[in-house]
């Protein structure tokens, strides 16, 4: 399977970088062809301006800058997130790449007359975050989880009608122990190989 890999954290050498290299490991063992973004790495703009929002329904040729994130999404079957949940969500800059590069007619598109969107990336029939929580499962539910239903709601209706959306979420991070961490990263790989069957 073509697996896009969006990684978004700031500080090289972070549990996210660990639990990004396990992803990769078990990917690419599993034979799955891999492309790997690291946003922060580079540099990636998460800034919508009000003249890119003027564009909002022009095609993506009006924004060349970002035609490789449009053929990455474009070529993928299945997109893997690796990214720290922060104040309850996705990341300012995972929320940014979102905004700027799900655009019209390459998620979405608005027929003529239409009154509701129609879905794009149907080759995507995969999505799988992997999170971590510095706060219990207890918490992150009272909060109602908004990465969560952003993944699994909002991005996978602009997929393939037939696309599955897997969490997989490391809770309590802050008051893990070192072997908690080390038997997730040891199975992280594989979770997410299952998750693309």
């Amino acid at each position: 399977m073509k697996a896009l890999v969006i990684y978004v954290h700031p500080v090289d050498g972070s549990f996210n970088c660990a639990i990004r290299d396990a992803v990769i490991k078990g990917l690419t063992t599993a034979k799955h062809d891999v492309r790997l973004r690291d946003l922060y790495a580079e540099n990636f703009n998460p800034f919508l301006s009000a003249a890119e929002r003027a564009l909002h329904h022009t095609a993506p040729t009006t924004r060349p800058e970002l035609a490789r994130d449009v053929e990455d999404l474009r070529w993928c079957e299945a997109i893997v997130f690796v990214y720290p949940t922060w104040w309850s969500g996705l990341p300012a800059m995972l929320k940014g790449w979102i905004d700027r590069t799900w655009m019209n007619e390459v998620a979405w598109v608005l027929p003529p007359g239409a009154n509701t969107i129609r879905p794009r990336l149907t080759n995507i029939t995969r999505l799988v975050a992997v999170t971590t929580h510095g706060s219990s499962k207890f918490i992150n539910a009272l909060q109602g989880e908004p990465g969560k239903r952003t993944i699994s709601r909002s991005i996978r209706v602009m997929c393939n009608k037939f696309c599955r959306a897997r969490w997989i979420a490391l809770y309590g991070l802050d008051k893990s122990t070192y072997e908690q961490r080390q038997k997730h990263l040891a199975t992280i790989g594989q979770r997410v190989v299952r998750a693309l069957r």
